[in-house]
């Protein structure tokens, strides 16, 4: 007899996903620039810490919103007895306008369509819940995102079945690619009930082009199915072209908002990326379907957003002077922290995609490969996590369909740490790919033990040189 249910026991959460194992290594020798020189540095964690200092002036300067005090007068209790599934009116009405600054004001957004949800997470299986039974399926352009594995499909019973994009036409989806998974959906005998999208993509750091927006709306219309547009990046778009949300382009094709179409269209978004603020647990869900908004709030009693949150939160987005300096300046240091990765990995002979959004980029290392397959890529990956001692992530994890891509993040880690990171990836780059070529034949595939030995030297050494030269000692 089992004793546990299904979900618990059965392997679906997707944990063991290089993704996660390499934040599990990361975990066990995590690196410090004092105390641990020689230790894993984290690429691997889309993490945006770039703007702290403005948020934290923000609250030195605003002491009542962290006291929960409103005109001089404490509002502990009120906040503390607070548990409505709707959230505080003011903290919606403040979200549903930064959304709308953050896409240039083009659109506006009703806070009576906004549903609050800790986090994105929750709003992308809260989602999937509202519009799916088990064993239907939606459809998702690859490479996405792998906790997509665990967030929609792990609890849900919902099939995920991919859009094959690839490194031809920079990962763009296509009217073939969206009618092939179509019809890969339908030999498998599974009913497709939509489309989720991530725009900004992650991992791919592109913002979408507003022909695919189109190319989308067209499709889901035809199909009679949804289209969930994941937008927790949207103010990450550094530069041009500039983002375009799924709902300026409804609104640019004058939908009739009592159309089919215009219902079946949502939005999911997160403070976790833009704001850097993940461990506030603030999602939220943004539907033109009445009885989608009706059904995701009641679900939303699963995981609310604490209403101490939503009152500290609704105070700085008021704020329009703070978001509009914030949005800019944040702009400003993402595409100068970008632009000094790519400086890096192109030092080391690695290009990437020409990303324009995001906290990550594209890193193409298909060169570095032994061979052309994922047992290939593995290995390089499994070299550069216990060897250079680098977490980033594996195109296969992603679900990329072309072996020796990864994603690397540059916003979650000092400016000096990025620099010693792309400085021991060009070490190892020269190490063990510069070899020269013996009777006609490149010897960079047949790496022996004594190679891994002198590896672990180089990387202690050059940890503890760059260290010096950081603090100029």
């Amino acid at each position: 007899m089992r004793m546990l249910s299904r979900n618990a026991t059965f392997n679906s959460h997707g944990q063991d996903s290089s993704y996660f194992l390499g934040w599990q290594e990361y975990e066990k020798n995590p690196y410090h620039e004092v105390h641990n020189t020689n230790g894993i540095i984290q690429m691997g964690l889309a993490e945006n810490q770039l703007c702290f200092d403005l948020l934290e002036s923000w609250l030195a300067k605003n002491p009542e919103a962290a006291a929960f005090k409103k005109n001089g007068e404490s509002i502990f209790a009120e906040l503390a007895l607070f548990q409505d599934y709707h959230g505080l009116p003011a903290f919606k009405k403040a979200m549903v306008d930064f959304m709308a600054e953050i896409r240039g004001n083009k659109v506006t957004l009703d806070p009576n369509h906004l549903v609050l949800t800790a986090g994105a997470t929750s709003a992308n299986e809260t989602f999937i819940f509202c519009l799916a039974d088990p064993g239907e399926a939606v459809l998702i352009p690859t490479p996405y995102y792998p906790g997509f594995d665990r967030d929609l499909k792990w609890r849900t019973g919902v099939e995920i079945v991919p859009i094959h994009c690839t490194s031809s036409n920079g990962f763009q989806i296509t009217e073939t690619t969206l009618e092939e998974a179509y019809q890969e959906a339908e030999k498998r005998n599974l009913r497709v009930k939509g489309v989720l999208v991530t725009n900004p993509s992650n991992p791919l750091g592109t913002t979408m082009t507003r022909n695919e927006l189109y190319l989308l709306l067209s499709f889901v219309e035809d199909k009679g199915i949804h289209l969930i547009s994941d937008e927790i990046y949207s103010g990450t778009a550094f530069s041009s072209p500039s983002f375009i949300s799924v709902m300026e382009v409804l609104k640019d094709r004058n939908c009739d908002k009592n159309s089919e179409v215009w219902q079946r269209v949502h939005v999911v978004y997160s403070l976790s990326k833009d704001l850097g603020l993940p461990g506030f647990r603030v999602g939220a869900i943004y539907s033109n379907d009445d009885m989608v908004v009706a059904a995701a709030t009641k679900m939303s009693s699963f995981g609310l957003v604490s209403s101490q949150t939503q009152h500290l939160l609704s105070a700085m987005l008021s704020d329009k002077k703070l978001t509009k300096n914030y949005i800019a300046e944040n702009h400003k240091r993402l595409k100068q922290r970008q632009k000094n990765l790519v400086s890096g990995l192109q030092k080391a002979g690695i290009s990437c995609l020409n990303g324009n959004a995001g906290l990550f980029c594209w890193v193409d290392m298909r060169h570095l490969l032994r061979s052309n397959t994922f047992e290939a890529e593995m290995e390089l990956w499994k070299k550069i996590v216990y060897e250079v001692h680098l977490n980033i992530s594996p195109g296969s994890s992603c679900h990329c369909t072309e072996p020796g891509w990864f994603r690397v993040c540059f916003a979650n880690l000092p400016e000096r740490t990025l620099d010693l990171a792309m400085q021991r990836l060009k070490a190892f780059v020269g190490e063990y790919y510069n070899v020269p070529e013996v009777n006609g034949r490149s010897q960079s595939s047949h790496l022996s033990h004594s190679r891994g030995q002198s590896l672990t030297k180089w990387v202690s050494r050059l940890s503890f040189d760059d260290r010096c030269s950081i603090h100029g000692r």
